[in-house]
């Protein structure tokens, strides 16, 4: 007599599409990410991949740690760069990060 009986509300008429549009930013936070930061990272690691496969022997290129030289030799990981006259170092092919237009290194 006190205390009233109480009665269960019918749900909303839009409490469905609450949960979509819940989940709709998430979605699009995701699209956003991968157009920004993932798919130029793929793009750029497969122009990256194609440049150390056509690597060749007299190219110039550019290492990783900024020394310029001309490759003398190549084998499976490992390429050999000409630094200077009589001067060659071992590296990885990893390390090669940009070949040069034939001609850069005998104008510098």
């Amino acid at each position: 007599m006190w205390i009233s009986n109480a009665f269960a509300q019918a749900p909303a008429a839009g409490a469905d599409s609450d949960g979509l549009m819940s989940f709709i930013p998430l979605v699009l936070m995701f699209a956003v990410l991968y157009f920004i930061m993932i798919r130029p990272q793929m793009k750029r690691q497969k122009e990256t991949k194609a440049m150390l496969e056509t690597l060749a022997v007299g190219d110039e290129v550019v290492t990783a740690g900024g020394i310029m030289g001309k490759v003398t030799a190549l084998k499976d990981a490992l390429v050999t760069v000409e630094i200077s006259a009589g001067t060659e170092v071992q590296l990885q092919k990893a390390a090669i990060t940009t070949v040069l237009p034939k001609g850069t290194l005998k104008s510098a």
